[in-house]
Order: structure tokens, then C-alpha cells, then sequence
């Protein structure tokens, strides 16, 4: 009874602040879609307060919105398959080989670019991949250029700092897998290659599902990294764009929901992969 009570007690007293973070989350997602079907009077400037599907017939119609969204869809599942990649090896030497004293000062390694400013980690890559920058004035002699400003910059920006995020979900997930299973399968007759297709990557595969899912919306959302290492438009760099300069809410609130749909749809699939279990 004691413990009944006061769990029921912890629990009014965070219902509070859940409830007003849901009201604030939901309420602004409720607001954005309201205003996606509003239309900007050409004439006037104003915003006219009426149902309309124009934004998203324009979104639809129009090849270079879309060519914009698939270019941003494009690069989240690049990232998201880059950092999968880098991410594994690293993930399974800490759960699996190093030494708990090892592992502990690796998880700290992966930890610690959380700790530093975006924006001071984003400018770093800036003066690295600068036409006069770290990347040419090192390797220039040699013959050999950097990607510069571009696309190419983009995605590697993206790819690392989004990827401990990657890093941390597969860690706790093969760490989860018991060493009997690799030590049956290797008593069993299982080489290495056989042993990681046929138990570690099933098992491990929801943890990196839960890991993708942070690091496709964080590319899908972002708009601050294509702009300082790029002139490629993505979805983030037009919402911005419309909301500032254009000053047109309802296409930027309509596109904005192009990400917002993809995620649904992608978190959706993750669950029925078992990738919400691994978070």
C-alpha cells in the first residue's frame, strides 16, 4: 500500500510538467497544421485565414519543391547508412572486446562531442573544408583537393555529428546479446563472417533501427549545416527561408509537414522492427 501511494503520488506530481510538455509539443504541431492551409495574399502581403489546398498543390506540382525534398529524404538516408556503417565496428569493440576500463574511456570518447557548442563543431568543419582551408593546405602538396563546399561537405558534417548518436543505441544493443550465444556459434562451426551475419546483426539489427531514427530526423530537420558548408536547398533552408525572408507562413508551415509525414511513416516501420525495444 505504501508503495501504491507513492508511486501515485510520483505520478501527480510529473503529470504536471508531461502534460504541459504535451500541450506545448502537440499544440504547436496542431498550430503548424492548421497554418499549412492558409494561403499569403499576393497582393496584400497578408495572410488569409482560409481552408486551402493551394500550398500543397504548389508543393506537389511544382518540380523543384520536390526535387528539394527528395534531395533532403536522399542525404537523411545517406547519413543514417554512413554512420550505421562507422558506427558498428566501434559499437562492437566496446561491447564485446575492450576491457571494462577501456570501455568506459571509450564511452566517454563518444560522449564527449555532445558536450561541444553545434555550432562551434559545424564552423570547425567550415575552416577544415574551405577552399584555403586545414583540408587543401595539408593535403595540397600531395595533389590532392578537398570536396570543398558542396553536397559532398554536407553529408560528411551530417555523418559526424550525428554520429554518437548512432553509436550509443548499438552499443547498448550488442552489449545486450549474451557471449554464449558467439561462443555456441563458434562451437558449432561458425566462422566469424557466418557467426556476425547469422546472430549479431539479427539481434542487433532493432538497436540500429532506434539509432537511425535520430540520425534520419536530425539530417531531416536541420537547416544550419547546409548553410554554412553549402548552397544546396534543402527542406529546413526553404522553411527558413519562407518564415524570415519571404515572410510566407503557410508554405513554409506546408512544407515543414513533408518532414513531419516521413518521420510518422518512418517511425512507424521502426516499431514494427522491435527498434523501440532497443532504445
Amino acid at each position: 500500500m505504501i508503495k501504491l501511494r507513492r508511486r501515485a503520488q510520483l505520478g501527480l506530481l510529473l503529470s504536471g510538467p508531461l502534460g504541459w510538455l504535451a500541450v506545448a509539443y502537440l499544440g504547436s504541431l496542431v498550430v503548424l497544421f492548421v497554418a499549412a492551409f492558409w494561403q499569403l495574399d499576393d497582393f496584400s502581403g497578408q495572410i488569409v485565414k482560409e481552408p486551402t489546398l493551394d500550398n500543397f498543390k504548389l508543393l506537389w506540382n511544382d518540380h523543384v519543391y520536390r526535387t528539394i525534398a527528395i534531395r533532403t529524404i536522399g542525404i537523411a538516408a545517406l547519413v543514417t547508412v554512413t554512420d550505421a556503417i562507422l558506427a558498428f565496428p566501434i559499437a562492437f569493440y566496446m561491447a564485446k572486446v575492450a576491457s571494462r576500463r577501456v570501455r568506459g574511456l571509450l564511452v566517454v570518447a563518444v560522449l564527449m562531442p555532445l558536450w561541444a557548442s553545434y555550432l562551434v563543431k559545424v564552423y570547425a568543419w567550415r575552416e577544415i573544408l574551405a577552399e584555403d582551408g586545414i583540408l587543401n593546405w595539408t593535403l595540397g602538396p600531395l595533389g590532392v583537393k578537398g570536396p570543398g563546399f558542396g553536397f559532398v561537405a554536407t553529408w560528411l558534417v551530417f555523418t559526424y555529428l550525428w554520429l554518437p548518436y548512432m553509436i550509443l543505441p548499438v552499443y547498448a544493443g550488442l552489449e545486450r546479446i549474451p557471449d554464449s550465444m558467439l561462443d555456441a556459434s563458434g562451437d558449432l562451426g561458425g566462422r566469424p563472417g557466418l557467426t556476425f551475419r547469422r546472430v549479431v546483426l539479427p539481434l542487433a539489427a532493432p538497436a540500429v533501427v532506434a539509432g537511425s531514427i535520430f540520425t534520419f530526423s536530425l539530417t531531416l530537420g536541420d537547416y544550419i549545416t547546409p548553410q554554412l558548408v553549402s548552397s544546396t536547398q534543402f527542406i529546413g533552408n526553404v522553411v527558413y527561408a519562407n518564415v524570415g525572408v519571404a515572410n510566407n507562413l503557410p508554405l513554409a508551415a506546408a512544407f515543414a509537414t513533408v518532414p513531419v509525414f516521413v518521420m510518422v511513416v518512418y517511425l512507424l516501420v521502426a516499431r514494427r522492427l522491435g527498434a523501440f525495444e532497443a532504445l
